[in-house]
């Protein structure tokens, strides 16, 4: 399986070099050129295996320049079962007729990213490895609030790396920046900006394309690398969960093999509904992906409103915060698929975006897209009104993100009539937003700090995860905030110490 940046796929690299690089010289991303397909002996096999022999199989089909030995031996640590609360890693809950949640919040920090970023550390490595790479990898995260902790617990004293971590200052939980600035290891740097995401994750992307700020590094025997959804070592592990997820709801009796099913994810980047899409066209029946966004709603407007892309217009900061996103990368991987592999047309459209704030994809491109999602929004006092429903007609506690998600699902189903099973994914524990969610169940008199956790925990009767409740007294490492115009010489301060 040979992978092609999205501006340009003359040049062919390795899945290895894809993964070690994390992004192409020219800015754009690596994608496989082309989509494997899930045979009736490997929907056999998925169905008899755990999480951990489904996502070794789902990987070995894109990664081929790695072993099936190699793959079985990183998901059994990615996975393992004391980092996951048990075997059950990503387990499907049924609530209501022909509604499913699927829950990816049960790992070391208590978000869907850390499906992603267990495994990654041994991909990246590997990589490293089987490409010849002698230099430290330096990996640049921009979060909007999950990503960088789960990259920080991914990679923190791995050997031969190094992470550094961008958040919006105000732009994140108090709990998801607690988590960042009490990290632990010798090669973690956490720093806070003042902008949003889209101004650290811009950021990062310049300093990746930079020649300058790679030959610098180069000298000093150092690379840079990515955590973020634009590597493709961090997108490929997702696409199991969906699949797995089907196999699970065969395994129940949910549904039928080959059962077509709809799909909603709160979004953000977009890497995790397309990962979703990637399933899809490796073999997973689904009908329709339902593209869920918060207040910013960006992508919602780009499926309603005939593939224009607009990201000239107000930022608001949510109760959802990894949702606060208006420049969602992974869309450019869509419209590369979407346009059977035009690399021009991505990087002209890619190019508008990024001098005019927008661009308008062609009608025979959208019209392939739009056979394939629906979109809606929701603001924050529809998904705390979510929250409550949830909470008080099936004793269910979410967070903002699949408020969100459950409350566009819901609205598509009213609208179309769909009667079709339905999966809302789950992408973080409602404790990692213990305000918003006590304020949801009507709460007005908040704890402080981490006796919040408590609080959320006495309410409501759950208990709260491990890897949350032990925050309380560790030690803040990183105070460190700086603009978005200063963050390529932090960049180098870090690397250089």
């Amino acid at each position: 399986m040979d992978y092609v940046s999205t501006r340009n796929k003359e040049r062919k690299v390795s899945a290895a070099y894809a993964i070690a690089n994390g992004i192409a010289p020219d800015g754009g991303l690596y994608c496989p050129t082309a989509f494997p397909a899930l045979t009736d002996a490997d929907w056999k096999t998925l169905a008899e295996s755990d999480y951990k022999g489904r996502s070794a199989l789902i990987l070995g089909k894109f990664l081929t320049d790695f072993t099936a030995e190699e793959l079985a031996d990183f998901a059994s640590k990615a996975y393992a079962d004391e980092k996951f609360g048990g075997a059950d890693t990503a387990p499907v809950v049924k609530l209501g007729e022909g509604k499913n949640l699927l829950e990816l919040w049960h790992g070391p920090t208590c978000a869907f990213k850390d499906m992603a970023l267990q495994m990654l550390p041994h991909l990246l490595t590997a990589s490293l490895r089987k490409t010849g790479e002698t230099r430290t990898a330096c990996i640049l995260v921009a979060t909007s609030g999950d990503t960088g902790k789960a990259a920080l617990d991914g990679f923190h004293d791995v050997p031969g790396t190094k992470i550094m971590v961008y958040y919006p200052v105000d732009g994140v939980s108090p709990m998801q920046k607690l988590q960042m600035v009490t990290q632990e290891g010798r090669n973690v740097e956490v720093v806070a900006i003042r902008g949003n995401f889209d101004d650290a994750q811009s950021a990062v992307k310049r300093i990746f394309t930079d020649e300058d700020t790679r030959a610098a590094l180069d000298k000093d025997g150092m690379m840079l690398s990515s955590a973020n959804s634009i590597n493709w070592g961090r997108l490929a592990p997702q696409i199991a969960y969906y699949v797995s997820a089907y196999c699970d709801m065969v395994a129940a009796g949910t549904i039928a093999q080959g059962d077509k099913i709809n799909v909603c994810v709160p979004t953000g980047n977009f890497g995790n509904i397309l990962a979703a899409y990637i399933a899809k066209k490796m073999g997973l029946p689904v009908n329709k992906f339902i593209c869920a966004s918060n207040r910013n709603n960006v992508l919602t407007d780009f499926f309603k409103k005939g593939g224009e892309y607009n990201r000239n217009r107000d930022f608001f900061t949510t109760t959802s915060p990894s949702m606060d996103i208006l420049i969602s990368s992974n869309l450019e991987r869509l419209l590369f698929f979407a346009s059977d592999f035009n690399d021009k047309l991505v990087a002209e459209l890619m190019g508008k975006l990024n001098t005019e704030g927008s661009y308008k994809v062609a009608e025979d491109v959208f019209a392939k897209i739009e056979a394939e999602f629906d979109a809606g929004c929701c603001d924050d006092s529809h998904a705390a009104d979510t929250i409550n429903k949830l909470w008080k007609d099936e004793n269910y506690l979410c967070d903002t993100h699949t408020a969100v998600a459950w409350n566009v699902a819901e609205e598509y189903q009213t609208k179309t009539g769909a009667e079709r099973p339905l999966i809302v994914v789950s992408t973080a524990s409602p404790f990692k937003f213990c305000q918003s969610v006590l304020e949801a169940l009507g709460e007005t008199k908040l704890a402080s700090g981490t006796d919040i956790i408590a609080q959320l925990a006495e309410k409501t009767g759950k208990t709260a995860p491990a890897p949350l409740a032990g925050l309380a007294g560790k030690a803040v490492r990183f105070t460190d905030v700086t603009g978005k115009d200063e963050m390529e010489s932090k960049v180098t301060e870090f690397l250089r110490a």
